[in-house]
């Protein structure tokens, strides 16, 4: 990835990103990346050296016994629109998520791929991807990943007609689908994973006082809570209300699983842990400027000590994510 910032107590330079200060700092390798940036659209664009050579840094898996480890759990992210090059903080989120769980697969579906051949899957020129052994690439089958749930006809009737925010409620549907069936980890594609996550099950985190959110999800496959929120998802569905398919249905299916109508006290009820702010989303929405604003090391480690994995809120941040050097 990028070169490695040593971080002493000076303040650092604005102009960094702080999402690489958050790599620099807790992740030790060396990694050499170009990018450009495309000054029509700013969107992110990428290419890597001629003759690229994998970090000598990648950790390898762990010896498997030929039985899973009741520790080992997949490791989930989605693309749901066409996109088949993954942007440079999607493939920041991977790479951390592969380096602290070595001993697990790391599966990033990708709808744009269902529509080629299923071996394009495993032959995309994503040399920094290939540098994993846990990573794999596979095409996202939307009717086969809702098949058998309350979500297949939703889809079905979500294509007839137009709906205002039908990329981020497909995410919403595809993250409690693949938790339902699967288990394992979910993760949104603008964290950067500091901590390993295997020892986190039935877990959600909150996103403030009164909101959690699933941008992050780690459940045992077939959990009566994702069972609900797939019922809660279709029986209370609203494609108007930006948040009403996502946060605000975990926020009112755990109010309900817990009879409880307030968040402020809650640590968790009925076998689910229902996690602080500081654990996923050390920065508010609202703030997220902070992530581009002048800081000092020390500050840093004290802001992302209870951290697993830091929420760079991308939907608001994208477009100030090109000024970033490397």
């Amino acid at each position: 990835m990028c070169k490695v910032l040593k971080l002493t107590n000076v303040v650092v330079s604005p102009r960094l990103w702080a999402v690489f200060v958050v790599i620099c700092t807790f992740i030790s390798f060396k990694f050499s990346w170009r990018m450009t940036w495309d000054a029509k659209d700013k969107s992110q664009a990428y290419s890597f050296p001629a003759e690229f050579k994998c970090p000598l840094s990648v950790p390898s898996p762990s010896p498997s016994s030929g039985w899973p480890s009741p520790l080992s759990k997949n490791v989930y992210f989605v693309e749901t629109s066409e996109e088949i090059k993954p942007s440079f903080l999607f493939m920041c989120s991977v790479e951390s998520a592969a380096r602290f769980h070595p001993e697990s697969k790391i599966i990033v579906l990708m709808k744009g791929l269902a529509k080629y051949n299923i071996t394009l899957a495993k032959h995309l020129n994503f040399p920094l991807f290939s540098c994993f052994t846990n990573i794999e690439i596979k095409p996202l089958d939307m009717k086969d990943l809702f098949l058998d749930t309350p979500l297949a006809d939703w889809y079905f009737l979500a294509q007839q007609r137009w709906e205002p925010y039908f990329l981020p409620i497909l995410s919403d549907a595809c993250r409690i689908a693949i938790m339902w069936k699967f288990g394992g980890i979910y993760l949104d594609t603008d964290f950067i994973v500091l901590k390993s996550l295997r020892n986190l099950t039935n877990v959600i985190a909150l996103q403030s006082k009164s909101l959690l959110n699933g941008a992050f999800l780690s459940f045992t496959p077939r959990h009566k809570f994702i069972e609900l929120c797939m019922k809660e998802f279709v029986e209370n569905y609203s494609r108007w209300i930006w948040g009403h398919q996502g946060p605000q249905l975990f926020t009112r299916v755990f109010k309900k699983w817990c009879s409880n109508h307030s968040l402020q006290s809650s640590k968790g009820c009925r076998g689910i842990t229902l996690l602080p702010r500081e654990t996923f989303y050390p920065i508010r929405w609202q703030e997220w400027r902070k992530y581009f604003e002048v800081i000092k090391a020390s500050e840093l480690s004290e802001l992302l000590k209870n951290t697993y994995a830091a929420h760079v809120w991308n939907k608001k941040s994208k477009g100030t994510a090109g000024q970033a050097a490397c």
